[in-house]
């Protein structure tokens, strides 16, 4: 499939996104790294080629668009405020499998749109926007909600040191999982020095010190009944026909009351979404949708996704409101985007 082809198709997929009535912006492909590689997530962070300039500091090359597109909106925008763009991306890629159908691009095209609105119903206009531009390529549509996992986790009968603990690692299921085992069992008790031992290390005595306090209070936290665990399992394991999700969805709210109003926030997006002509019997919800992609999404999510192995989503994007509160240095507006990979879909197009 050559360079060509790919841009061909995603200027027609750019040209789609302006009729949508978006204005098109072009970030800079050589970015600040300090400020925004923290935005990204751990996974980002570990990928993304960073160089150092001899006026600028650390800089660079763009993993994605959205942080950029947030940027420059909060800088200027106005609101409500539609963007589209087309350009390429750079990323790092594990070498460690070469199976053909294993291998990844480090720099491959991304064509976007981002809605900045405080209109209930932009998670639906969005993802209509993206089902509708992909519909011929038959692909597998499915959603989530983070919102719905956080909501969960903070409201676990948790100290708050252990709940922050959890909510830092919910975008990584291992060490969630790891954490959340070791925070229901009883806290086991550990031999520190006395005072009048000698200490040694990077940290000086006074770290160590709060640190150890810190260990001993955590140990004396009593375990967290096994109910908990297990409603937590329940919705994380939830996955089914979104038209089929939404009693599951009530039986867990009555169970876990802290995430009624994401529970009722996903029945309203449901029900625009519908409203638009789109089958729900033929969208997954996925209640982990969206724990192993970008940590800036912090609500809706989506992917489409072809049924080619080692594929990445032919398309992907979410909510992220939080994301434009940081950026925004004190402003914000809710916000939701998503990405399709051109090159996937000339691909997909070609061998049909």
């Amino acid at each position: 499939m050559s360079k060509r082809d790919k841009e061909a198709v995603g200027q027609r997929l750019l040209e789609r996104f302006r009729q949508a009535g978006a204005q098109e912006i072009s970030p800079d492909i050589l970015l600040p790294a300090e400020s925004l590689l923290d935005l990204y997530g751990e996974d980002i962070r570990a990928r993304a080629y960073v160089t150092q300039d001899p006026i600028r500091g650390e800089m660079m090359l763009r993993p994605d668009f959205t942080v950029p597109v947030v940027q420059a909106h909060m800088a200027s925008g106005a609101e409500p405020a539609r963007y589209c763009y087309l350009g390429e991306v750079f990323r790092k890629q594990d070498s460690g499998d070469v199976r053909p159908e294993k291998s990844r691009d480090h720099e491959y095209l991304q064509c976007g749109f981002e809605l900045f609105t405080r209109d209930p119903d932009a998670d639906a206009e969005v993802f209509a926007l993206f089902h509708d531009a992909l519909q011929s390529l038959g692909l597998r549509a499915e959603m989530g909600d983070m919102g719905l996992l956080l909501d969960a986790v903070s409201g676990l009968p948790l100290t708050r040191a252990r709940a922050d603990a959890l909510m830092h690692h919910i975008w990584r299921p291992g060490r969630f999982s790891r954490l959340l085992d070791r925070f229901s069992k009883p806290g086991v008790s550990r031999c520190f020095p006395d005072t009048g031992q000698t200490w040694a290390g990077l940290r000086s005595e006074d770290e160590m010190i709060r640190r150890i306090a810190r260990l001993q209070g955590d140990a004396a936290v009593p375990p967290l009944a096994p109910v908990w665990t297990e409603r937590l399992d329940r919705l994380f394991a939830l996955r089914a026909p979104a038209s089929k999700a939404l009693p599951a969805l009530g039986e867990l709210a009555a169970d876990m009351p802290a995430i009624a109003p994401a529970v009722d926030r996903i029945v309203a997006r449901m029900a625009a979404i519908a409203h638009r002509g789109i089958d729900l019997d033929g969208v997954i919800f996925d209640a982990s949708h969206g724990r192993t992609t970008m940590e800036y999404y912090d609500g809706f999510t989506f992917t489409f996704q072809a049924d080619r192995a080692g594929w990445p989503p032919v398309a992907s994007g979410g909510r992220y409101d939080a994301l434009t509160l940081v950026l925004g240095k004190g402003r914000e507006i809710p916000a939701v985007g998503g990405i399709i990979r051109p090159g996937l879909v000339a691909e997909l197009e070609a061998s049909a």
